[in-house]
């Protein structure tokens, strides 16, 4: 049976990077998909477990070979989805989650329609705003930039599957974990196993 892909968007200072790392720490049977990203690796991130950190030349190489399932430029830098590798890893019955920015995530929605998608959005915008400076990971101009971003982020919200608003990590968390389980549950994905049971019937064909 195909994995699902999770895809997991929203506007930055949403929450959604300490979201993933609970979730890939919780749940099982599900994996992490690394984007690449030529923008500056922060403090407490790891190259190949956040992201692949990588130059600009580097990157447009990868966009010449075809190697992305979707990128953008996100806030002056580069993101891209390695399709070869989430391809495989969903033929294979691996499920798939992945942190993508809103236009890369509409982007794979128009190839993997029927997967799942989720917002996650703050409390509300004075929030976002006071999440991004307590960050302090923004100059002036890059700052303004994302909040200009998050108003388009943000009007997306009904071209989603699900919306978690992050009032609090925990419960976000949850939240995500109970639409990951549940989606594994639909009888629409479970065919196979539905098709064992066709022949609990009657001999004049009702239902028993």
């Amino acid at each position: 049976m195909r994995g699902i892909l999770f895809v997991m968007s929203g506007p930055s200072g949403a929450g959604k990077t300490t979201i993933v790392k609970a979730v890939m720490s919780e749940l099982e049977g599900i994996e992490f998909s690394v984007s690449y990203t030529t923008r500056p690796k922060r403090e407490d991130e790891v190259d190949g477990v956040d992201y692949f950190f990588v130059d600009e030349k580097t990157f447009k190489s990868l966009i010449k070979k075809g190697e992305f399932l979707e990128w953008a430029e996100v806030h002056g830098h580069l993101y891209g989805t390695s399709m070869n590798f989430v391809e495989s890893r969903l033929n294979d019955g691996i499920n798939m989650l992945l942190d993508v920015d809103v236009k890369g995530a509409l982007n794979i929605k128009k190839i993997f329609k029927d997967d799942v998608f989720i917002f996650v959005a703050p409390p509300s915008f004075k929030e976002l705003k006071d999440r991004l400076i307590k960050r302090h990971t923004e100059d002036p101009n890059n700052f303004e930039k994302r909040i200009e971003d998050a108003k388009f982020e943000l009007s997306q919200i009904s071209k989603f599957d699900y919306l978690i608003v992050n009032r609090d990590i925990s419960t976000a968390v949850k939240q995500i974990e109970s639409i990951i389980i549940s989606e594994q549950l639909r009888v629409s994905r479970l065919a196979e196993f539905v098709g064992k049971y066709n022949f609990y019937k009657s001999k004049d064909g009702a239902d028993l």
